[in-house]
């Protein structure tokens, strides 16, 4: 499998799209319940609301290892402001859905320190979102292997 990257940067926001054929709600839950997180992403535990603090499994990470993720923001069902703490540093990942016409899309931007740094977290960020697509559907899920690092030059072209 070789899954076409469709991210790209802009300035030192890392931004990525998916569309769905879907009600925003139905989307929305799909990103937000830790039982339907559980099946691409992780799964979380904790009160959840805006200034709280939940904890995230990552399940399809080496380790499966436990992360805090602070709820910046909550407007349920458009916008998810969220920042995780890790090893690596700080991740502020803002989500915002949009419905039109029957379908929904759902946009996730990353603001980097460095935008050369799309170049490692671009892949993930494709791979987590296919995640989320085949989850949704029923369908087997990708291999990280697929996306990285073969889409590296992708993100780090402009940059």
């Amino acid at each position: 499998m070789s899954p076409k990257p469709t991210g790209h940067v802009s300035g030192n926001d890392l931004i990525l799209t998916r569309t769905f054929h879907a009600p925003i709600a139905d989307v929305w839950t799909s990103v937000t319940k830790s039982e339907s997180t559980a099946l691409w992403f992780g799964r979380w535990e904790g009160e959840a609301g805006p200034g709280k603090t939940v904890r995230l499994q990552l399940l399809h990470e080496k380790s499966q290892p436990w992360t805090d993720v602070l709820i910046e923001e909550c407007a349920a069902p458009h916008r998810l402001v969220v920042v995780m703490k890790d090893d690596a540093g700080e991740w502020r990942i803002a989500l915002t859905f949009t419905q039109t016409a029957g379908t929904t899309e759902l946009r996730l931007v990353q603001h980097l320190s460095d935008p050369k740094l799309a170049g490692d977290v671009g892949p993930g960020w494709e791979y987590y979102l296919d995640m989320l697509v085949a989850a949704r559907a029923g369908k087997a899920l990708p291999s990280f292997s697929d996306y990285y690092p073969a889409q590296k030059a992708h993100f780090l072209e402009g940059v």
